[in-house]
């Protein structure tokens, strides 16, 4: 079961935190971006707006967003203190 999924999560009692945020979307690859991305448009879709867990939310959507459509970029020149990733068909 996901984070998202946990029945406390979803229990109309809890109050949905930064720490929430953080769990769902710490770890997330290109692939499950805008799957999770969702995932934390809903569980904020009730918070008001200068709400700490509505802000980080809003945040993480515009990232994983990105993150989604053009997946995980190293050493542009936006980075220039990280080389680029090697590619995954180079040979050894």
């Amino acid at each position: 079961m996901s984070s998202y999924e946990s029945p406390e999560l979803s229990s109309p009692n809890h109050r949905v935190t930064v720490e929430d945020i953080d769990k769902l979307t710490g770890a997330t690859t290109p692939h499950f971006a805008l799957q999770v991305r969702e995932r934390i448009k809903k569980l904020i879709a009730d918070l008001p707006a200068d709400d700490p867990a509505r802000v980080a939310g809003d945040q993480e959507i515009a990232r994983l967003s990105g993150l989604g459509s053009s997946g995980e970029v190293r050493g542009t020149p936006n980075e220039p203190t990280l080389t680029p990733l090697d590619s995954v068909t180079q040979d050894d």
